[in-house]
């Protein structure tokens, strides 16, 4: 996961947290965020508190962490 600055892998899910200056900017990203998980059908679990963003991403079907999560995290990475 070098690739991936930040993002920690705990057993079958890949996470990273993200802190914003206010309330609005971490909407903002998560906003960002559902629209490219979207696209790719592919879609991480979200945790907010109040500037800061903890993301998750796991397959579900695959029973673990595949290269959509991979691809994902680093789409999410361009969206902070």
């Amino acid at each position: 996961m070098s690739t991936l600055p930040g993002w920690t892998r705990d057993g079958d899910t890949i996470t990273k947290e993200f802190t914003f200056d206010a309330f609005m900017d971490a909407i903002g990203f998560v906003d960002r965020i559902a629209t490219r998980a979207e696209a790719a059908n592919h879609h991480p679990d979200l945790e907010i508190h109040y500037n800061r963003v903890i993301v998750s991403l796991t397959t579900h079907d695959a029973g673990g962490v595949t290269q959509k999560d991979f691809d994902l995290a680093g789409e999410i990475d361009a969206c902070a």
